[in-house]
This record gives structure tokens, C-alpha cells and sequence, in this order.
């Protein structure tokens, strides 16, 4: 066989040991656990930490306010020393809206060594404390709640003692329905999810006893006693990409994770063309990847391997009468395509995108390798006017 042909048979290997052997990443039946309602429901403070979110706000915030939950719950809008008026349209969302009682607050800007996001949850958390609540839902100031999300969350996590039974989560994650509007949100944002999901297993992080561990910021629902536990979030102060350091934290200090898929939570931050969804990706791409050129060398390579190879192998295979490099290549990319079709399913979309996944892959390495030089020139994960130069990544167990 030609070298082409060779390269397509180890791809073709690759795609079938990631349809069978990467925790089923594919699939997308991880929801909300069903579970009993409990005996007494449990204390809630809802913490928002947001920056320069007045666009967002209108559509979020009074989601939020407005949660039909049993027990007794607050709301927390830590205004980030924003610019456009944050602060004063949350409150005035709040006196119109009515609801749940809001408290907004401004902690000033962060100290050396903390990043702007955790900065604000660290004040949020502290003032909510002192409420004393059983649960803190972490969210975003773009994350559109159904009026029954909080008391979904709480019923999944089980009873507020977390005796420890199956079942029992310290921490729970849905990742939010992104918005998928315009034309690039089609192409880039189902993809976006679908990596995750590729690098983070959700099956794998649900498992009692795993090792993989992952959440998704914009909606988390942590106890407590995990919280403190586990000392965020002053332990995390300095991660990027704080949803998945603050799930390792919770579970290398003995607490239960699980993270799925949201039907009734959904982002409503637009990202209409790809500058956006580039920043979006970019920023953090080489903190996860910890600022280490030879795994930057080895994703790159591995992308190309594993998305690149498939469609051009084919190609070639067919233009060049290379019979073993177009079939190898072909079943590569038909692998490959019928793994991304449940993801648009979830976000729907046609499936006719499916066949895209390279060029979309491709993009991927694109953001990936500047991230890495955004970072080399000292402009790091930028983010709402902050920049980190030397950003820490997510800490490892």
C-alpha cells in the first residue's frame, strides 16, 4: 500500500478506537438524573458572577428570579466593576420582575493572582455564606433558566445530607444549550461541545471512582460543605478554565461529580460571526493544554491525523486511483461523520453538517495554535478588557 494508504488505515484505527473505547463520548443521553423528591428541600444561593452583562441580562435575569422552587433561595449578582450599567439594570430587573430576593454587590477589582470570574464568585460565595444556604448554583449572567431548572438540579443531587449513596453528587452540571443562530454559531458552536465531550467523557466523569473529572460553568450546583471541602474557590484562584479545574478540586477531596446535557437551560450570548467565536475558543485553548509546546506539537498533530487525514486521504485516493487510500479514507470520514450526527441532533441542526467536521476541526487548530501565540507574546487569555499574561491551566490530579 502507499504511505497515503497507510496513514488513512491509522486514522481509520484511531476513529473506530474512539467510537468504541472514549467512553461512548458521542452519545447524547446524559440528563438529569430522576430522582425522589427529598424529605426537606434544601437552602439554595444563587451566585452570578457578571461583567459588562447588560446586553444579556433582560433575557437571563429574570429567569433566574422568577425559579419555582420550594425551598428558600437567593440570588447573588456580583457585578465584575463593569461599565455599562450592570449593576443598576439588576436591580432594576429585580423591582420589576419580582421573584427572588436579589442582592448585587461589587468586590472592586481582582487581586494579583486571581482571575476576574473567580474573583467575583470568591465575593458571591463569601456573602452567601452567610446565609448559611445547603447549595450554591453557580451561573452565568448569560444562562437562561426554565422556571423549574433549580428544583431539577436539586432533586438530582440527592438528599442535602449526601450520605454518600448512589446517586449522592456534590456537584452537578449541566452544560448550557448554546445559542445556534447565524451561520458560524451552526458551524463552530455543536463542534465546540462535541470536543468536550470527545476530551471529557461525560460517562467517564459520572462514574463512581473515575478519574476524569469536568463541569460547565454556566451551570453548576455545588453543596456547601463540598465548597469548603475542597476550598474554592481560593484553591482554583488562578485557572482559566475554571469549570473544569473547580470539578477536580470537588472530586481529588473525596466529593461526587456528574455533568450532562441541559434541555431546559440555554445560553443566550450570541456569537454571530466567527471573530467572536474565535476569541471564544482561543482564549483558553493553550492554558488547557498547559502552556506546553510539545502537547501543542502532539494536538496539532493528532488533529491533522484525526480530522484533516479522513477527507483528504479520499480525495487523493480517488483522484490518484489509490483504491486502499480512498476506502481507508472514506470509512475514516463516514466513522467521523456518523459520531457528530447525534450532537446536531441535540443542537438541532441538518445532518448534512456532519461531513463539515474536518473543516470545522481544522478551525479548531487554527484558534488552538494562536492561542499559543497570543500566550508567547504575552497577551494570554483575554477576556472583557483583562488580560492574564501567564495564566495559570487547570491544576491536575
Amino acid at each position: 500500500m502507499s504511505a497515503v494508504a497507510w496513514i488513512a488505515v491509522v486514522s481509520l484505527s484511531a476513529w473506530v478506537w474512539l467510537l468504541l473505547g472514549q467512553g461512548f463520548f458521542w452519545r447524547t443521553d446524559q440528563r438529569l438524573p430522576d430522582r425522589d423528591e427529598p424529605v426537606r428541600w434544601p437552602s439554595v444561593a444563587v451566585v452570578v458572577p457578571a461583567r459588562n452583562e447588560a446586553a444579556v441580562l433582560p433575557a437571563s435575569l429574570p429567569s433566574l428570579l422568577a425559579q419555582e422552587y420550594p425551598g428558600d433561595a437567593e440570588v447573588v449578582l456580583v457585578d465584575d466593576c463593569s461599565d455599562d450599567g450592570t449593576g443598576e439594570l439588576a436591580r432594576a430587573l429585580s423591582v420589576r420582575c419580582g421573584g427572588l430576593p436579589l442582592t448585587v454587590v461589587t468586590p472592586g477589582e481582582p487581586e494579583p493572582g486571581w482571575t476576574g470570574k473567580l474573583w467575583a464568585l470568591r465575593h458571591g460565595i463569601a456573602l452567601a455564606r452567610r446565609w448559611k444556604p445547603d447549595f450554591l448554583l453557580l451561573t452565568d449572567a448569560d444562562i437562561a433558566h426554565e422556571p423549574d431548572s433549580l428544583y431539577e438540579l436539586v432533586r438530582a443531587a440527592g438528599p442535602v445530607s449526601g450520605a454518600g449513596g448512589e446517586g449522592d453528587f456534590d456537584l452537578v452540571s449541566q452544560m448550557a444549550r448554546l445559542r445556534v443562530t447565524s451561520t458560524w454559531e451552526r458551524l463552530v458552536v455543536p463542534a465546540f461541545v462535541y470536543f468536550f465531550g470527545q476530551l471529557y467523557p461525560f460517562r467517564w466523569v459520572n462514574r463512581r471512582g473515575t478519574r476524569t473529572a469536568a463541569a460547565a460553568g454556566g451551570c453548576v450546583l455545588l453543596r456547601t460543605r463540598a465548597a469548603e471541602r475542597a476550598g474554592v474557590p481560593e484553591s482554583i484562584r488562578q485557572a482559566v478554565i475554571d469549570d473544569v479545574s473547580l470539578a477536580r478540586a470537588v472530586q481529588r477531596s473525596g466529593g461526587r461529580i456528574w455533568l450532562g446535557l441541559a434541555d431546559r437551560v440555554d445560553s443566550v450570548r450570541p456569537y454571530p460571526g466567527l471573530r467572536e467565536l474565535w476569541r471564544m475558543v482561543s482564549r483558553s485553548a493553550y492554558a488547557q493544554l498547559r502552556h506546553s509546546p510539545l502537547l501543542l506539537a502532539a494536538t496539532v498533530a493528532g488533529l491533522l491525523l484525526v480530522y484533516v487525514v479522513p477527507p483528504a486521504a479520499f480525495v487523493t485516493g480517488l483522484t490518484t486511483g489509490d483504491a486502499a487510500a480512498a476506502w481507508a479514507g472514506g470509512a475514516a470520514w463516514v466513522v467521523m461523520a456518523g459520531t457528530y450526527m447525534p450532537m446536531l441532533g441535540y443542537y438541532r441542526q441538518s445532518l448534512w453538517l456532519a461531513p463539515l467536521l474536518p473543516f470545522t476541526a481544522f478551525l479548531y487548530l487554527l484558534m488552538t495554535v494562536d492561542s499559543a501565540v497570543q500566550h508567547h507574546l504575552g497577551r494570554g487569555a483575554a477576556w472583557k478588557g483583562r488580560t492574564y499574561a501567564r495564566p495559570e491551566a487547570a491544576p491536575e490530579p
